[in-house]
């Protein structure tokens, strides 16, 4: 596998709609970054936040996941409880490419303040807003920054094509949009 240049990644979001919409260039003055970098793409968050509480005492199950076990806000600061964390999205929707796995990474300026953002590989033909997990590991609130920056998508080419890719397994998580809670 190698790891595919932001010439790669440009093409591909003006030729196949691959990331929607596509920012050229890193966007920095004021915000946490976001664009198509060196050898990647920093996406945003959105402004739909689930804000994991504990109101109800729900029991964390994720064959028998209950939305009660969140709070909605769409807000343009999203303030995480101490030791707890909140789902969200990505503005960008994203087409991944039959022969291409992604991997997300959390950006280094919410991990330097004790925040990890969480998000599992992007299959060959996955598409959808990307659900997005942020942690707060501190004993402090935290806050997250709508339409800002908030973790960088790396591309990997496969050798080959892959014989079954997630379009083909009809994926639980496949063309979704909104903050998308766990499904069985």
């Amino acid at each position: 596998m190698s790891i595919l240049p932001d010439s790669w990644i440009r093409e591909m979001a003006e030729t196949k709609a691959m990331i929607e919409p596509y920012v050229e260039a890193q966007r920095r003055e004021g915000v946490i970054s976001y664009g198509v970098s060196s050898y990647g793409y920093d996406a945003r968050v959105a402004d739909e936040f689930r804000i994991f509480t504990n109101v109800d005492n729900a029991l964390v199950d994720p064959k028998n996941f209950s939305d009660q076990s969140f709070v909605e806000r769409k807000t343009d600061v999203c303030i995480i409880p101490p030791n707890s964390f909140v789902l969200a999205r990505t503005v960008e929707y994203f087409r991944i490419p039959r022969d291409v796995l992604v991997i997300c990474l959390g950006k280094s300026t919410y991990a330097r303040c004790g925040i990890i953002v969480n998000v599992t590989p992007l299959e060959p033909e996955w598409e959808g807003h990307v659900t997005l997990e942020f942690s707060n590991t501190t004993p402090l609130p935290a806050k997250i920054y709508a339409n800002e920056g908030a973790c960088q998508f790396l591309f990997l080419k496969g050798e080959g094509v892959c014989e079954t890719s997630y379009a083909d397994r009809a994926g639980k998580y496949m063309k979704q949009t909104g903050v998308t809670l766990p499904r069985l």
